[in-house]
């Protein structure tokens, strides 16, 4: 234990109130809430918004590639994929090296979505009422989380 706060004994250290997993669950499931409007006006879900992001990173990118980058599996990635290229904002292809991979691209109404996004952005960080510093490091200590929990290095 890295802590030099002692663990809570007993039937105190199963209060809600106590669990981070609760108010990681809450707030994942607020801030969700908080988009999910902004993001209806663009026509997409949440994990279309994502998936989105990553390709205006790098546009071209494998199915596994976004995978990896989500942390979601391709079961879970490839409906999502799928509805994003029915709306026109992706598109997926084989790739001629290796016909085994899809490679997904933006169509020029997925990049054009891009400067709208940017508000979307925005809106949700004057909802946070926190600056970009404190954005930054809230950030930072949940990469840390990620990756001691997920056991990457």
């Amino acid at each position: 234990m890295t802590s030099l706060e002692p663990v809570r004994a007993g039937a105190d250290a199963l209060r809600l109130d106590n669990q981070l997993c609760y108010a990681l669950y809450a707030a994942s499931h607020r801030m969700t809430k908080c988009y999910r409007p902004l993001l209806e006006r663009l026509g997409l879900t949440y994990p279309q918004y994502l998936v989105l992001i990553v390709l205006w990173e790098h546009d071209g990118l494998t199915v596994s590639e976004i995978g990896r980058r989500l942390r979601l599996d391709s079961g879970t990635l490839t409906p999502v994929l799928k509805r994003l290229e029915g709306a026109g904002f992706v598109r997926r292809t084989r790739r001629q090296e290796d016909e085994r991979e899809v490679e997904i691209s933006l169509t020029p109404e997925g990049k054009a979505l891009q400067e709208e996004a940017v508000e979307v952005r925005r809106e949700v960080v004057r909802q946070l009422k926190m600056s970009e510093a404190e954005i930054a490091d809230l950030r930072t200590r949940l990469d840390d989380l990620i990756v001691t929990l997920g056991g990457e290095a």
